[in-house]
């Protein structure tokens, strides 16, 4: 494992494969980290055909600096772009597991030159307002009060910040036209009850390019982390590398 250390002197975990000129970055989703089965599945397809690869820890997040309660998307957001402009290789092709998803969606805005195409993996944009309307009243009244507020959810406990929810506003990708032509793969689990199925359709509609497609998987959830999921990431990975 390597530490980048951006422009605040934080350290920002990440681990890498050395191949051609292609690359591909996996970007994990939130309270997760780059040490999860579809980043480990990537990393061996990537490894196999000799690809560049990077997995790395958000900040706040696994191994990378920082309580999670510290950071919000824009830093996130920002932490992707360190690793795109400083560690990356080559073009590449940006794997965003649900909040990977919203920010790998950013990055497509931010740095198209270097994008060869987008895999989603149950992406999750903007679902700053999803999370905030969760809230029971004692969480929303402590937001307002004190600007922090412990969450528990889905048997997880972390801490949510009124600046994490400002920040995630301002980050919301879907409000307008998404310019992006490479090709676009969001896959889906029909029994996801994290992220709602019409998402894709969403992402979709906004993005100006004709190369979207939609993968439905029926018997899938959330983590997409099956061995038919992870087939199908890298038969989309497969797609995306051979499409001019």
């Amino acid at each position: 494992m390597r530490f980048y250390k951006n422009k605040q002197n934080h350290k920002i975990a990440y681990k890498s494969l050395k191949g051609r000129r292609l690359g591909i970055i996996f970007i994990h989703g939130l309270l997760s980290d780059m040490n999860g089965g579809k980043a480990l599945e990537i990393e061996r397809y990537a490894r196999k055909n000799k690809l560049n690869f990077v997995r790395f820890d958000c900040r706040g997040h696994g191994k990378s600096e920082g309580k999670f309660e510290d950071f919000t998307m824009s830093d996130w957001r920002k932490d992707l772009l360190d690793i795109i402009d400083n560690v990356a290789r080559g073009p590449q092709i940006l794997i965003g597991s649900s909040m990977g998803g919203w920010l790998m969606l950013l990055a497509a805005k931010a740095r198209p030159q270097r994008i060869k195409g987008l895999i989603g993996l149950a992406a999750a944009p903007d679902f700053g307002k999803d999370l905030y309307n969760a809230l029971n009243k004692k969480n929303k009244k402590e937001i307002s009060t004190k600007g922090i507020t412990k969450y528990t959810s889905n048997g997880f406990s972390y801490y949510l910040t009124k600046k994490f929810f400002i920040e995630a506003e301002k980050n919301k990708v879907l409000r307008k036209p998404i310019r992006f032509t490479k090709p676009i793969v969001l896959m889906h689990g029909l029994k996801d009850n994290v992220v709602k199925e019409d998402m894709p359709k969403k992402i979709l509609k906004k993005v100006t390019g004709k190369n979207v497609n939609i993968i439905y998987l029926k018997e899938s959830d959330h983590r997409l982390s099956t061995e038919t999921d992870l087939k199908m990431i890298t038969q989309s990975i497969e797609y995306i590398r051979n499409t001019k």
